[in-house]
Parts: structure tokens; C-alpha cells; sequence
């Protein structure tokens, strides 16, 4: 434990009136508020603990991505990547309520200008559902007609992270040898979360998600003859 908590350290030590004589009506009066002062202070400290502690239990998520690229394959260019998805407690437990949750991908690919802004290449898409079945005990992860079901939501988020393979640059949109800015996104749309919910978001940031963009370049690689 510290010596001193914030809350007393610009108080005077506890030794620093021992052995003086206040003959002062105002330095006693003084003396009295301080020592009042303090006990309120350590009286607080175990209610100020548990709101410290129930502000970092109800923190906000964040989805952050940690790689990206783009491969070639027989029809143009995949996208593979990896995020690191955390709901927080507010939401991990508003799903295993049963409220469903939509996750956006979104994927940008544009052509640098020297003096204009970038050219729009390609923009593709793509929606995820995770639901918990409390008939099931599962969580199912849906996108289109494919879906998949998981024991617990950290398996169901591993897979919402990982993007593998997806085709999303047709061959004849780049040109080879051409330099590319590409950006990826993995979104909580909270625009398809329960009214309720909608409404606290705005106020309560245990309900935000963090999600960052990851933005690197991508050259095409020339055709070999």
C-alpha cells in the first residue's frame, strides 16, 4: 500500500502537531477541521474504491485490427486480416441476454493523385449476426446464408476477427505495377442494436466500440511474360 493516498497527500503528516501548543481559538479550530477533514477522507475511501472499480468493470470495447494484405488468386485479389475484438462487459453480457449484435467489415481500395484527392477503386462489404440461443447454449455466428455455431463468445469473436480469403478486387480494376492505398475496418453497427440500447449509447460509453482503421499500400504486381 502507498504511503499516502492522493486524497491526504496535501494534508500535514499526522507527527507535525505532536508536542506543540496551539494557544489560538483559530489554529485549534484548524486543527479540528483537518483531523474531521481526515476521517471523512478514509470513511470515502472504500465508496470511491468501489466506483473506481465499477467504472474499469463497465469499460468500453475496442476492435483492433492487427494485420492485413492482399493476395492473388484466379479472379482478381483476397483479403486476408486479423482483429482483436473486445465487446466489453456491457455488451458480452447483452449478447448472452440474447440481444444479437452486427458487425460491419469494410474494405476501401483507392489510387493516389498528386493533386487530388485519392480515386475510388473498390469498396466491398460485409455484415456478420452473433446471437446467443439460450435453447442451444450456443452462439451462432451468421453472414448471408452460411452460419456457425460456438461453445462461447471468445471462439465466436476469433472467428469475427479473421478474414481469410475474401475476394474483393476483380483482376481487370488494378493495373499491375500500379500503387494502391487499401484501408480495412471491422465495426460494431450499433444502428442495428435494440432501441434501448441505441438511446444509452449515447450517454453511456461502457456501450461504445472502439474500432480502428488499418490503411496500408498496396503495389499490384506486374504480370510475368
Amino acid at each position: 500500500m502507498a504511503e499516502r493516498s492522493e486524497l491526504t497527500r496535501s494534508l500535514p503528516v499526522r507527527g507535525g502537531w505532536e508536542g506543540r501548543v496551539f494557544s489560538s481559538p483559530f489554529a485549534c479550530f484548524i486543527i479540528w477541521g483537518a483531523t474531521f477533514c481526515c476521517m471523512k477522507v478514509k470513511a470515502g475511501l472504500p465508496t470511491l474504491a468501489l466506483l473506481l472499480l465499477t467504472t474499469v468493470a463497465a469499460q468500453a470495447g475496442s476492435i483492433e485490427p492487427k494485420r492485413a494484405a492482399l493476395t492473388p488468386n484466379e479472379d482478381g485479389y483476397a483479403l486476408s486480416a486479423e482483429f482483436t475484438v473486445d465487446l466489453g462487459n456491457r455488451l458480452e453480457d447483452a449478447v448472452a441476454r440474447g440481444v444479437p449484435l452486427y458487425f460491419n467489415l469494410e474494405f476501401v481500395l483507392e489510387r493516389p493523385r498528386k493533386y487530388w484527392v485519392n480515386e475510388h477503386v473498390v469498396t466491398r462489404s460485409l455484415t456478420y449476426r452473433l446471437a446467443y440461443s439460450s435453447l442451444m447454449r450456443q452462439y451462432r455466428l451468421s453472414t448471408g446464408n452460411l452460419h456457425q455455431n460456438f461453445g462461447s463468445l471468445a471462439e465466436a469473436l476469433r472467428v469475427v476477427g479473421r478474414i481469410a480469403a475474401l475476394p474483393v478486387v476483380d483482376k481487370d480494376v488494378v493495373k499491375p505495377g500500379e500503387s494502391y492505398e487499401a484501408a480495412v475496418r471491422l465495426a460494431l453497427d450499433r444502428s442495428q442494436l435494440p432501441k434501448p440500447f441505441q438511446v444509452d449509447a449515447l450517454t453511456d460509453s461502457a456501450l461504445h466500440v472502439d474500432a480502428k482503421v488499418l490503411r496500408w499500400q498496396f503495389v499490384a504486381p506486374a504480370v510475368t511474360p
